[in-house]
């Protein structure tokens, strides 16, 4: 009880140390031990949050909430076909989980058999019409599959339940601009450069609107604030950056001549030979860039405790 008064405060390092003194205690609680690892999997420490959930599902092998954290740890390292097989585990006793046809469905994603991930996240949907996760992730996968309109509509619902995430109004500009609503995505790149402090995704993919529209003013000054973010990335710790993202700041760092202290090399002449544009540019003067395609991260549901965003006030 302790422990949950932690959490409902906020405090996740002293919900930790109440449930490890617990885990002391009695330490064949699976309750207990798959409470603990949720929390190490919130805090990002997967090595303890994988033994205290291994621990729970070797007392108890049938356990919903622990077999499905696992799961999700294994999908977040790119093991699908392992979480998949854990998850048919869980699907036979807890067949109408949202959580799980949600991360069941990102798994498919994640092979890139897109058709059976649209329909698992549309039973997850379903299921629990107001999850906001469920709903960024058919956004995702309608984008990735160039269904826009589709896309547009799940992440205006997303929004609606999450309004203060970047990444979705990232996500929304990148739909309108394949709609061709071209105003309302410099609107919602815009509140999604307001509410963001770190991801230079954001920013890149703003920077290549506006240089396609020949802005190329606004998007140098987007293209500088990407790689602000980039430098404080890289002295905070090693981020490991989507090649994607690296390829078109290279090529947007080119377009725009941004000078010689680009956080990225140029690209070589190989790979300019292979640059293809994806998005036409009203300017004929320029050489349109296309919508950078690495669009944002999969969001996978951990039970009880779903990693929490970082969201302002």
């Amino acid at each position: 009880m302790l422990g949950k008064i932690h959490l409902l405060e906020g405090d996740t390092d002293k919900a930790i140390e109440v449930y490890k003194k617990a885990v002391e205690f009695s330490p064949e609680n699976t309750e207990l031990l798959t409470s603990l690892g949720l929390l190490y999997l919130q805090t990002g420490d997967y090595q303890k949050a994988f033994e205290h959930l291994g621990n729970a599902l070797t007392y108890d092998p049938g356990n919903y909430k622990a077999t499905l954290a696992a799961g999700s740890m294994m999908q977040a390292h790119g093991d699908f076909d392992v979480a998949l097989s854990k998850y048919k585990v869980v699907a036979s006793s807890v067949p109408e989980s949202p959580p799980l046809w949600n991360n069941i469905g990102m798994c498919f994603f994640g092979k890139k058999k897109y058709v059976a991930a649209i329909s698992c996240l549309k039973r997850a949907n379903y299921l629990a019409p107001f999850d906001w996760k469920i709903l960024y992730n058919l956004g995702l996968v309608h984008l990735t599959m160039q269904q826009y309109a589709s896309a547009f509509h799940f992440l205006s619902a997303a929004i609606n339940f999450q309004p203060k995430m970047a990444e979705l109004y990232m996500l929304l500009a990148v739909a309108l601009t394949n709609l061709e609503d071209i105003e309302n995505a410099k609107c919602s790149y815009e509140q999604a450069v307001a509410l963001d402090k770190c991801n230079p995704l954001i920013n890149l993919n703003y920077a290549v609107l506006l240089y396609n529209q020949g802005d190329k003013e606004g998007a140098l000054s987007q293209y500088h604030e990407m790689e602000r973010k980039v430098t404080e990335a890289r002295e905070s710790s090693a981020p490991d950056f989507d090649p994607e993202m690296v390829e078109m700041a290279q090529k947007m760092g080119a377009a725009l001549q941004a000078g010689e202290s680009l956080v990225w090399t140029k690209p070589s002449k190989e790979s300019k030979s292979k640059q293809k544009a994806a998005v036409s540019g009203k300017s004929s003067s320029q050489q349109p860039l296309g919508s950078n395609q690495a669009l944002g991260q999969a969001m996978s549901s951990a039970a009880g405790y779903g990693k929490t965003m970082q969201l302002p006030p």
